[in-house]
């Protein structure tokens, strides 16, 4: 299969290739030429198989170019009882008859990110021998929360490679930023960066396309790439999840092949909830692609009304990871719906950069509105999901999921369809145990983090996931911080240029 840049369809490359490179060189974003269709019969076929069979099957109609034996054993190595805690790696939840949680965080950092950051390393390996690079691979993380501990539990000590995450000082949980800071490996660097995640994010985007940089990296025996979604080995593993969990609604009864459902994300960066609509372009009968986002709601209004507009009030709110205002995934999205205009998309870019908004077409605009249904909800309504959520069904979830599980509310009474519905679930609520514990017990926890976690434990009546656990027994490594214009001097000084 073939990859086109967002910004210059003239632009051709493998799937190594574009995993590889991770950006493209004038800063467009590679997509397939073509999606890749599974059949009424490829469905029945994958409900009966093991998640690790069919991460290989929707990754060998992406990936044509890594032969079956690269990709099995990709994916073997990434999806093993040693690092996810259960078996189905991505197991359903039925909360009702109608409503599934799709539990995204048994893996080794307790976040989505996991199940696409414990393959990239693996792809990315058979990549660069694809492409006969002998360089060293210098990964960039720009992170919100997640990303940056599930990237660095990834990369680290994998040979040939160093990786350096930028997260926002202040806008992370305090139990995130324990996870950066006390990360083990050689070839690891964390920095605090003074300013937001969209400061962290066009900061790494302008070093990726800077050729200067670039320039004094291959002096080095260095290239960048990205473990961001910008790269498409990041957003491919995600498609594999929603594909999944179609197949085991089949597998178990609650749906009939071909019945329509429809999906819920909690939403930032876009990327998860793109992989959705990607495995709905494949044939996975889903009706309605619900985007929920927080009191950052740029998206909302987006989808609602066409027009693109970042020049708002930043929140800090306690769903950190979806603490965004320029959703680098929309780009994706915006070139399929334009017909692959990548003129169209530079303008829209263009704009964005320059001054912080776009407004799409009419025809652009309608499409989403066929796709997608958007809304959000603040911390208090959060606060008040998760203790709903807990006296309901005695079920605990994050500020994330509970972000989409009241957006499906919203939905469901303004639209008043009741299909079976999938929420993605982001994260261990263990990730959050402090704004959790508060949300459910109506008062704040006195207790140190290490305390609360365990309180936690208590309610649910479970232990800590180990991961989790044994961060406070180790010694923090990374404490440094830098401002938003000094990126470029600490990437060279942690490589050592």
């Amino acid at each position: 299969m073939i990859y086109k840049s967002t910004r210059d369809s003239s632009i051709s490359v493998t799937s190594a290739q574009a995993i590889s490179m991770g950006i493209s060189s004038e800063g467009g974003l590679f997509v397939p030429a073509s999606m890749p269709w599974l059949s009424y019969n490829d469905m029945k076929e994958l409900a009966e198989q093991n998640y690790v069979s069919r991460a290989a099957y929707v990754l060998s109609r992406f990936l044509t170019d890594y032969t079956s034996t690269e990709i099995n054993d990709c994916v073997s190595k990434a999806y093993t009882m040693e690092k996810f805690e259960t078996e189905s790696i991505a197991p359903l939840y039925e909360l009702d008859p109608s409503t599934y949680m799709l539990e995204l965080w048994h893996g080794p950092t307790c976040a989505f990110k996991d199940m696409a950051l414990q393959l990239l390393p693996h792809l990315l390996s058979y990549a660069t021998e694809k492409c006969g690079n002998k360089k060293t691979m210098v990964i960039l993380v720009a992170t919100s929360g997640d990303t940056g501990k599930a990237a660095l539990e990834g990369f680290k000590d994998v040979p040939g490679t160093k990786i350096i995450v930028f997260y926002p000082k202040e806008g992370v949980s305090a139990l995130q930023k324990l996870q950066m800071a006390t990360q083990q490996g050689e070839n690891v660097g964390v920095f605090a960066i003074e300013g937001n995640f969209d400061a962290a994010q066009s900061g790494v985007k302008k070093i990726f396309t800077d050729e200067d940089i670039k320039k004094a990296l291959d002096e080095n025996g260095m290239m960048f790439t990205s473990a961001n979604s910008i790269n498409w080995g990041r957003l491919v593993p995600q498609i594999v999840y929603y594909i999944s969990a179609y197949a085991d609604l089949i597998k178990n009864g609650r749906v009939s092949c071909g019945e329509f459902i429809n999906v819920v994300v909690p939403t930032g960066n876009f990327g998860n909830i793109l992989a959705a609509y990607y495995a709905k372009k494949m044939g996975i009968p889903i009706g309605r692609l619900i985007c929920a986002s927080n009191a950052n709601n740029v998206l909302t209004d987006f989808i609602m009304t066409g027009k693109y507009d970042k020049n708002r009030q930043f929140y800090t709110t306690i769903s950190p990871s979806m603490d965004i205002l320029i959703s680098s995934n929309l780009e994706r999205l915006l070139y399929d719906l334009s017909g692959c205009d990548d003129a169209k998309i530079r303008s829209y870019m263009d704009s964005l950069a320059k001054e912080g908004k776009y407004t799409v077409d009419d025809s652009i605009k309608n499409s989403i509105g066929e796709y997608f249904w958007a809304g959000y909800c603040d911390d208090n309504m959060t606060r008040q999901t998760i203790k709903d959520i807990y006296n309901k069904y005695a079920y605990v979830c994050d500020p994330h999921t509970a972000v989409a599980v009241n957006v499906l509310e919203q939905y469901r009474v303004k639209t008043n369809d009741m299909s079976k519905t999938i929420i993605a679930s982001t994260a261990s609520p263990f990730k959050f145990a402090g704004d959790v514990l508060e949300s459910i017990k109506g008062e704040k926890s006195s207790g140190s983090e290490q305390e609360q976690i365990n309180e936690l434990a208590e309610l649910q009546m479970t232990t800590p996931p180990k991961q989790i656990s044994d961060l406070f027994e180790l010694p923090v490594r990374f404490t440094q911080s830098c401002a938003k214009n000094e990126l470029k001097d600490v990437v060279f000084k942690a490589l050592g240029i």
